[in-house]
Protein backbone atom coordinates (compact mmCIF):
# COMPACT_ATOMS: atom_id res chain seq x y z
CA UNK A 1 0.00 0.00 0.00
CA UNK A 2 1.27 3.70 -1.03
CA UNK A 3 1.25 5.73 1.68
CA UNK A 4 -0.60 9.44 1.65
CA UNK A 5 1.60 12.14 2.72
CA UNK A 6 0.17 14.89 5.09
CA UNK A 7 -0.27 18.80 4.94
CA UNK A 8 -0.21 19.54 8.10
CA UNK A 9 -0.61 23.25 9.28
CA UNK A 10 1.05 24.44 13.11
CA UNK A 11 -2.10 26.54 13.94
CA UNK A 12 -1.43 30.21 15.55
CA UNK A 13 2.03 30.35 16.55
CA UNK A 14 1.17 31.53 20.11
CA UNK A 15 -0.86 28.35 20.64
CA UNK A 16 -0.24 24.77 21.90
CA UNK A 17 -0.47 23.38 17.90
CA UNK A 18 3.59 23.48 17.37
CA UNK A 19 3.83 21.55 20.60
CA UNK A 20 1.22 19.16 20.84
CA UNK A 21 2.69 18.27 16.88
CA UNK A 22 6.30 17.60 18.02
CA UNK A 23 5.06 15.06 20.63
CA UNK A 24 2.18 13.72 17.84
CA UNK A 25 4.02 13.10 15.11
CA UNK A 26 6.67 10.45 15.93
CA UNK A 27 4.09 8.37 16.65
CA UNK A 28 2.44 8.51 13.87
CA UNK A 29 5.53 7.79 11.67
CA UNK A 30 6.09 4.73 13.77
CA UNK A 31 2.15 3.40 12.98
CA UNK A 32 2.50 4.28 9.16
CA UNK A 33 6.14 3.63 8.04
CA UNK A 34 6.72 6.14 5.32
CA UNK A 35 4.33 8.44 5.77
CA UNK A 36 5.20 11.82 4.37
CA UNK A 37 4.76 14.92 6.20
CA UNK A 38 4.77 18.72 5.14
CA UNK A 39 4.61 21.07 8.06
CA UNK A 40 3.69 24.35 7.59
CA UNK A 41 3.54 27.69 9.71
CA UNK A 42 5.84 30.02 12.00
CA UNK A 43 9.83 29.70 10.56
CA UNK A 44 11.09 30.37 13.72
CA UNK A 45 8.74 27.19 14.87
CA UNK A 46 9.54 25.12 12.36
CA UNK A 47 13.84 26.41 12.49
CA UNK A 48 13.83 25.31 16.29
CA UNK A 49 12.61 21.33 15.64
CA UNK A 50 13.29 18.90 15.40
CA UNK A 51 11.21 17.33 12.86
CA UNK A 52 12.65 14.40 11.87
CA UNK A 53 11.47 13.38 8.55
CA UNK A 54 9.32 16.43 7.75
CA UNK A 55 9.22 18.71 5.03
CA UNK A 56 9.62 22.15 6.20
CA UNK A 57 7.55 25.17 4.88
CA UNK A 58 7.94 28.48 6.30
CA UNK A 59 4.71 30.70 5.91
CA UNK A 60 6.11 33.69 7.42
CA UNK A 61 8.19 34.91 10.73
CA UNK A 62 5.83 35.73 14.01
CA UNK A 63 6.45 39.02 14.68
CA UNK A 64 4.55 39.75 18.16
CA UNK A 65 1.82 40.90 16.35
CA UNK A 66 -1.83 39.74 15.66
CA UNK A 67 -1.71 40.62 12.61
CA UNK A 68 1.45 38.46 11.95
CA UNK A 69 -0.17 35.22 13.74
CA UNK A 70 -3.08 35.44 11.16
CA UNK A 71 -0.79 36.04 8.69
CA UNK A 72 1.20 32.93 9.31
CA UNK A 73 -1.97 31.43 9.95
CA UNK A 74 -3.89 31.82 7.09
CA UNK A 75 -0.54 31.58 5.06
CA UNK A 76 0.01 27.92 5.85
CA UNK A 77 -3.70 26.96 5.32
CA UNK A 78 -3.38 28.06 1.27
CA UNK A 79 -0.07 26.46 1.10
CA UNK A 80 -1.38 23.37 2.06
CA UNK A 81 -4.40 23.22 -0.13
CA UNK A 82 -1.60 24.45 -2.85
CA UNK A 83 -0.02 21.38 -2.25
CA UNK A 84 -2.68 19.09 -2.03
CA UNK A 85 -3.65 20.20 -5.22
CA UNK A 86 -0.34 20.21 -7.02
CA UNK A 87 -0.33 16.41 -5.90
CA UNK A 88 2.35 16.54 -3.29
CA UNK A 89 0.04 15.96 -0.03
CA UNK A 90 -3.51 13.96 -0.07
CA UNK A 91 -5.02 15.08 3.00
CA UNK A 92 -4.57 18.26 5.47
CA UNK A 93 -4.83 18.27 9.19
CA UNK A 94 -4.76 21.52 10.64
CA UNK A 95 -3.56 23.00 14.01
CA UNK A 96 -5.81 25.47 15.74
CA UNK A 97 -6.04 29.15 14.83
CA UNK A 98 -7.20 32.66 16.46
CA UNK A 99 -10.22 34.00 14.68
CA UNK A 100 -9.15 37.33 15.91
CA UNK A 101 -6.20 36.75 14.58
CA UNK A 102 -7.45 35.60 11.14
CA UNK A 103 -9.84 38.49 11.13
CA UNK A 104 -6.71 41.19 11.86
CA UNK A 105 -5.15 39.50 8.99
CA UNK A 106 -7.65 40.04 6.65
CA UNK A 107 -9.81 36.98 6.21
CA UNK A 108 -13.40 37.63 7.36
CA UNK A 109 -14.93 34.03 7.85
CA UNK A 110 -16.29 32.49 11.40
CA UNK A 111 -13.21 29.75 11.23
CA UNK A 112 -11.24 27.39 8.89
CA UNK A 113 -13.81 25.46 7.46
CA UNK A 114 -15.68 28.55 5.90
CA UNK A 115 -12.24 29.80 4.72
CA UNK A 116 -11.24 26.53 3.28
CA UNK A 117 -14.54 26.28 1.65
CA UNK A 118 -13.53 29.34 -0.21
CA UNK A 119 -10.30 28.55 -1.21
CA UNK A 120 -11.49 25.20 -2.78
CA UNK A 121 -14.41 26.27 -4.13
CA UNK A 122 -16.52 23.81 -2.38
CA UNK A 123 -20.66 23.55 -3.20
CA UNK A 124 -21.37 22.84 0.42
CA UNK A 125 -19.44 21.41 3.75
CA UNK A 126 -20.20 20.10 7.15
CA UNK A 127 -18.54 19.80 10.42
CA UNK A 128 -18.04 16.48 11.54
CA UNK A 129 -17.18 16.06 15.13
CA UNK A 130 -16.09 12.08 15.33
CA UNK A 131 -14.23 9.87 18.04
CA UNK A 132 -13.56 5.83 17.38
CA UNK A 133 -14.35 6.08 21.46
CA UNK A 134 -16.04 7.48 24.36
CA UNK A 135 -15.84 7.42 27.89
CA UNK A 136 -18.93 5.16 27.92
CA UNK A 137 -17.35 2.64 25.36
CA UNK A 138 -15.84 1.19 22.34
CA UNK A 139 -18.71 2.67 19.79
CA UNK A 140 -17.72 6.03 17.60
CA UNK A 141 -19.69 8.55 18.09
CA UNK A 142 -19.93 11.16 15.13
CA UNK A 143 -22.15 14.33 15.12
CA UNK A 144 -22.39 17.06 12.62
CA UNK A 145 -23.22 20.08 13.33
CA UNK A 146 -26.10 21.39 10.84
CA UNK A 147 -25.45 25.04 11.73
CA UNK A 148 -22.20 26.09 13.34
CA UNK A 149 -20.55 29.63 14.54
CA UNK A 150 -24.29 31.49 14.78
CA UNK A 151 -25.59 33.89 17.54
CA UNK A 152 -28.76 31.11 19.30
CA UNK A 153 -31.22 33.80 17.49
CA UNK A 154 -30.84 33.44 14.33
CA UNK A 155 -30.56 29.32 14.03
CA UNK A 156 -34.41 28.59 14.06
CA UNK A 157 -34.09 30.59 10.90
CA UNK A 158 -31.21 28.90 9.55
CA UNK A 159 -33.47 25.33 10.11
CA UNK A 160 -34.76 24.70 6.63
CA UNK A 161 -35.74 21.83 4.48
CA UNK A 162 -33.24 22.26 2.51
CA UNK A 163 -29.86 22.77 4.57
CA UNK A 164 -31.06 19.57 6.13
CA UNK A 165 -31.11 17.51 3.36
CA UNK A 166 -27.96 18.56 2.09
CA UNK A 167 -25.77 18.18 5.39
CA UNK A 168 -27.56 14.78 6.05
CA UNK A 169 -26.74 14.14 2.30
CA UNK A 170 -22.92 15.01 2.78
CA UNK A 171 -23.15 12.73 5.89
CA UNK A 172 -24.52 9.84 4.03
CA UNK A 173 -21.50 10.68 0.97
CA UNK A 174 -18.96 11.01 3.43
CA UNK A 175 -19.54 8.08 5.70
CA UNK A 176 -19.74 5.77 2.44
CA UNK A 177 -16.90 6.85 0.70
CA UNK A 178 -14.01 8.07 3.74
CA UNK A 179 -15.82 5.69 6.44
CA UNK A 180 -16.81 2.99 4.07
CA UNK A 181 -20.12 2.61 5.81
CA UNK A 182 -22.48 0.20 3.67
CA UNK A 183 -25.38 2.18 4.76
CA UNK A 184 -25.22 4.52 7.51
CA UNK A 185 -27.64 5.24 9.89
CA UNK A 186 -28.44 8.81 10.90
CA UNK A 187 -30.11 10.59 13.10
CA UNK A 188 -31.65 14.29 13.42
CA UNK A 189 -32.39 15.67 17.04
CA UNK A 190 -34.67 18.04 17.24
CA UNK A 191 -34.49 21.62 18.09
CA UNK A 192 -37.54 21.99 20.83
CA UNK A 193 -37.45 20.34 23.99
CA UNK A 194 -38.73 16.90 23.52
CA UNK A 195 -38.67 17.11 19.77
CA UNK A 196 -41.63 19.72 20.01
CA UNK A 197 -44.06 16.97 22.13
CA UNK A 198 -46.11 16.60 18.78
CA UNK A 199 -46.44 20.86 18.40
CA UNK A 200 -46.92 21.55 21.97
CA UNK A 201 -43.51 23.45 21.93
CA UNK A 202 -42.45 24.57 18.76
CA UNK A 203 -43.32 23.52 15.17
CA UNK A 204 -39.97 23.15 13.07
CA UNK A 205 -40.04 18.97 13.79
CA UNK A 206 -43.37 18.98 11.90
CA UNK A 207 -42.65 21.80 9.56
CA UNK A 208 -39.02 21.10 8.79
CA UNK A 209 -37.63 18.53 10.07
CA UNK A 210 -39.78 15.40 8.88
CA UNK A 211 -40.91 17.02 5.70
CA UNK A 212 -36.61 17.04 5.21
CA UNK A 213 -36.21 13.50 6.55
CA UNK A 214 -39.07 11.93 4.16
CA UNK A 215 -36.97 13.66 1.31
CA UNK A 216 -33.95 12.05 2.45
CA UNK A 217 -35.28 8.50 2.42
CA UNK A 218 -36.87 9.14 -0.67
CA UNK A 219 -32.93 9.42 -1.98
CA UNK A 220 -32.26 6.09 -0.38
CA UNK A 221 -30.82 7.72 3.51
CA UNK A 222 -31.48 5.44 6.26
CA UNK A 223 -32.39 9.07 8.01
CA UNK A 224 -34.27 9.06 11.32
CA UNK A 225 -36.36 10.83 13.54
CA UNK A 226 -36.19 13.68 14.54
CA UNK A 227 -35.62 12.49 18.40
CA UNK A 228 -35.55 14.66 21.31
CA UNK A 229 -31.88 15.78 22.08
CA UNK A 230 -31.98 14.19 25.74
CA UNK A 231 -32.49 10.83 24.51
CA UNK A 232 -30.61 11.07 20.89
CA UNK A 233 -27.27 10.76 21.97
CA UNK A 234 -28.27 7.51 23.67
CA UNK A 235 -28.44 5.81 20.82
CA UNK A 236 -25.59 6.56 19.04
CA UNK A 237 -23.50 5.87 21.82
CA UNK A 238 -25.68 2.49 22.20
CA UNK A 239 -24.77 1.94 18.58
CA UNK A 240 -28.11 2.49 17.08
CA UNK A 241 -27.09 5.10 15.04
CA UNK A 242 -23.74 5.79 13.12
CA UNK A 243 -24.17 9.50 13.25
CA UNK A 244 -26.06 12.48 14.60
CA UNK A 245 -27.17 15.64 13.31
CA UNK A 246 -27.39 18.33 15.59
CA UNK A 247 -29.28 21.30 14.79
CA UNK A 248 -27.11 23.47 17.01
CA UNK A 249 -23.26 24.12 17.85
CA UNK A 250 -23.64 24.10 21.43
CA UNK A 251 -25.89 20.96 21.88
CA UNK A 252 -23.60 18.65 19.72
CA UNK A 253 -20.58 20.13 21.02
CA UNK A 254 -21.85 19.66 24.73
CA UNK A 255 -22.59 16.35 24.07
CA UNK A 256 -19.31 15.78 21.99
CA UNK A 257 -16.76 16.65 24.52
CA UNK A 258 -18.33 15.40 27.76
CA UNK A 259 -18.03 12.45 26.03
CA UNK A 260 -14.96 12.72 24.12
CA UNK A 261 -13.00 15.55 24.96
CA UNK A 262 -9.24 15.03 24.34
CA UNK A 263 -9.63 11.92 21.85
CA UNK A 264 -12.00 13.69 19.29
CA UNK A 265 -11.34 14.91 16.03
CA UNK A 266 -13.11 17.61 13.76
CA UNK A 267 -13.51 16.71 9.81
CA UNK A 268 -14.56 18.48 7.47
CA UNK A 269 -16.86 16.99 4.77
CA UNK A 270 -17.63 18.25 1.60
CA UNK A 271 -13.86 19.15 0.35
CA UNK A 272 -12.59 17.81 -2.44
CA UNK A 273 -10.30 16.28 -0.14
CA UNK A 274 -10.04 14.94 3.67
CA UNK A 275 -9.26 17.61 6.22
CA UNK A 276 -9.00 16.90 10.12
CA UNK A 277 -8.29 19.10 12.89
CA UNK A 278 -8.14 18.42 16.99
CA UNK A 279 -11.33 19.43 19.23
CA UNK A 280 -9.69 21.99 20.93
CA UNK A 281 -8.52 25.60 20.63
CA UNK A 282 -5.13 27.89 20.68
CA UNK A 283 -5.00 27.34 24.60
CA UNK A 284 -2.65 30.10 24.45
CA UNK A 285 -2.88 29.39 28.84
CA UNK A 286 -1.20 26.10 27.86
CA UNK A 287 1.56 27.24 25.61
CA UNK A 288 5.23 26.35 26.96
CA UNK A 289 3.70 24.75 30.06
CA UNK A 290 3.93 20.98 29.16
CA UNK A 291 0.61 20.87 30.20
CA UNK A 292 -1.37 20.29 27.06
CA UNK A 293 -2.90 16.53 26.14
CA UNK A 294 -1.42 15.74 22.51
CA UNK A 295 -4.29 12.76 22.21
CA UNK A 296 -6.89 14.68 19.91
CA UNK A 297 -3.61 15.98 17.65
CA UNK A 298 -2.75 12.11 18.16
CA UNK A 299 -5.87 11.61 16.44
CA UNK A 300 -6.67 14.09 13.70
CA UNK A 301 -3.67 12.66 12.65
CA UNK A 302 -4.27 9.22 12.54
CA UNK A 303 -7.51 9.71 11.29
CA UNK A 304 -6.16 11.71 8.21
CA UNK A 305 -3.58 8.98 7.47
CA UNK A 306 -5.39 6.22 8.34
CA UNK A 307 -9.00 6.81 6.02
Amino acid sequence: MTLPSLAVTLGDPRGIGAELLRTALPQIQEEYLGIGVHLLGDATTLGEGPWPGATLHPTGRFDGSLASAGEISTQAIRQGVALIQEGEAQALVTAPVHKPALQAAGVHHPGQTEFLQELTGAPAVGMLMTARTTRLGSHPLRILLATTHLPLRDVPDRITRELLVAQMSLLDQDLRRHWSLSDPVLGLCGLNPHASDGGLFGDEEARVMEPALQELRDQGVAAQGPFPADTIFLKAVGGELDAVVSPTHDVGMAVFKTLAFGRGVNATLGLPFLRTSPDHGTAFELAGTGRADPGSTLEALRLAAGL
